[in-house]
């Protein structure tokens, strides 16, 4: 075979122009690029909040915060707001970053419960810089709480996913990648299944060495074309639709720095404040809820005015049986789908990209690359997966056979092992390259009301005098830091100024 020199992107959207720009900025000297989309053809267009991981992605693009919050409207994230999930009324927030202080083979939520046995007061989020900068409606990037070692705040962005797009595709034509406006109306195989070409509907012929399916949930060259099959994960994850819709912000408030995700009768709905307005929706369950009955309960706990017509988005969760197949690899939705409850779609779609440049073919796409990348797809898929299915197996709800189902259904092996252990040793265990934190875990955990049967012996260490002492310090310094952050408003305002002066 010959070596692999073109390259042929379908779709545009969040997938296909972040793959071109960051193929383009790291192999465009070698590699012809290019990306047919049609403007005929929409975008799901709602994964509009992000992951810590996106910063340094950003950056290694060359896109620096300041244009970033200027040019897609963005906000900062710190965290994730559940409510409800656990009973109607808890709430509780996974916070980016750390919870207090980190001790070898011990981890802080042990020292923290061995004072409240003794009556400390409080909250263990008392601990976390992220999610007190988040209720105080703070933000400034630290990388250490001042004066001390402690790491200091993490945070992600919400921001609009068009516009973000948009500024990929900037990026990515200046790096040297062909835009080609255009519906394909044929695609054209060789004799050993590999894609051949795409016959577009302008009557060209685009051939190819490697092709990526950022086709959506359409799948036209992975699915349609190759027939790879696809895992179905609905016995675990039930919600089958979502609703989205834009609206105002609440009158008189400034974007919070924190995604809200509200547990529902039947789903959840999510609320994601941007600059200028709010991004909505509603995941839910179709076996237990009619799509009026959705819309209506959307549309009646909005924020604010809806400034556009609610779009309705069918999906199953899972994951193709393979993401790269012969010389097709799909990137985004067209892999699988896991709804948005973590923040993870975007994210996947950096680390599929990433993965494929560091399985790149030179002469010929070899099977053990193929294997590769598809078996460690596969296990973040599962750890992402079992993850987002923690938040429905630990809820407590008995308003509604939906909830009870999530309750007692059975549960993959691998979370059903992690969630024995932490139940019984308080031990969160994860692999070296798993996405989510031990603290993340224990998070979800602790704010769903699941809570260890013992504690790590390394605890008693201290004495109660000196776990008071520790923890009042900690929260003096968390306390202390934040009142030093200027407010989430005045960091947009000074972010923007600053993109504006830059030219």
């Amino acid at each position: 075979m010959a070596e692999v020199k073109k390259v042929l992107i379908l779709g545009g959207g969040t997938a296909g122009w972040l793959s071109a720009a960051l193929l383009a900025k790291l192999m465009g000297s070698r590699l012809d690029i290019t990306l047919v989309e049609s403007t005929h053809i929409g975008t799901v267009g709602v994964g509009e909040a992000t992951i810590p991981p996106i910063v340094a992605f950003n950056q290694a693009l060359g896109i620096d915060e300041k244009t970033l919050m200027a040019r897609t409207s963005a906000t900062i994230k710190l965290g994730i707001q559940f409510e409800n999930w656990g009973q109607v009324g808890d709430s509780y927030m996974h916070a980016f970053g750390s919870l207090g202080k980190a001790f070898p083979f011990c981890d802080f939520h042990h020292i923290f419960h061995a004072a409240k046995e003794q009556g400390h007061p409080g909250s263990i989020w008392d601990y976390s810089l992220n999610y007190q900068a988040a209720k105080a409606e703070r933000f400034k990037p630290m990388v250490h709480i001042p004066g001390t070692q402690l790491p200091g705040t993490q945070h992600a962005y919400h921001f609009d996913a068009s516009l973000y797009a948009q500024l990929l595709r900037e990026r990515a034509e200046a790096l040297g990648v062909t835009r080609i406006d255009a519906k394909v109306s044929e695609v054209s195989q060789h004799d050993n299944g590999d894609i051949r070409a795409l016959v577009l509907d302008n009557g060209t012929e685009v051939e190819a060495d490697l092709f990526i399916d950022c086709s959506g949930l359409r799948a036209l060259l992975i699915e349609q074309t190759l027939g790879v099959g696809f895992e179905d994960w609905s016995h675990w994850l039930p919600c089958d639709r979502a609703i989205a819709v834009q609206s105002e912000l609440p009158e008189g408030h400034s974007p919070k720095p924190y995604t809200r995700a509200i547990a529902r009768e039947y789903g959840w709905q999510w609320q994601i404040p941007l600059q200028h307005r709010m991004g909505n929706g509603l995941v839910y369950c179709s076996r237990h809820m009619s799509e009026e009955q959705a819309m209506t309960q959307l549309l009646e706990n909005l924020p604010g005015k809806a400034i556009t017509e609610p779009r309705v988005i069918q999906f199953r969760t899972g994951q193709r049986r393979k993401q790269w197949q012969n010389n097709v690899v799909a990137i985004g939705l067209s892999s699988g789908f896991l709804e948005p409850l973590e923040s993870t779609s975007i994210h996947l779609i950096q680390t599929a990209i990433i993965r494929l440049i560091k399985h790149f073919p030179h002469q010929q796409i070899s099977t053990a690359a193929r294997d590769s990348y598809n078996q460690q797809f596969s296990t973040e898929m599962a750890q992402i997966r079992d993850f987002i299915i923690l938040h429905y197996a630990l809820n407590q709800r008995q308003d509604s056979a939906f909830w009870r189902h999530c309750q007692s259904m059975e549960l993959p092996q691998s979370l059903s092992q992690k969630l024995a252990l932490f139940t019984q040793t308080g031990t969160v265990f994860r692999q070296q390259d798993e996405l989510f934190s031990e603290v993340a875990w224990q998070q979800v955990l602790l704010g769903q009301n699941c809570w260890p049967q013992q504690r790590h012996p390394l605890a008693e260490q201290f004495s109660d005098e000196q776990r008071s002492e520790l923890l009042a310090s900690l929260r003096t310094l968390i306390e202390r830091s934040v009142a030093q952050m200027p407010s989430h408003q005045e960091y947009i305002d000074t972010m923007v100024a600053s993109a504006k002066e830059a030219g």
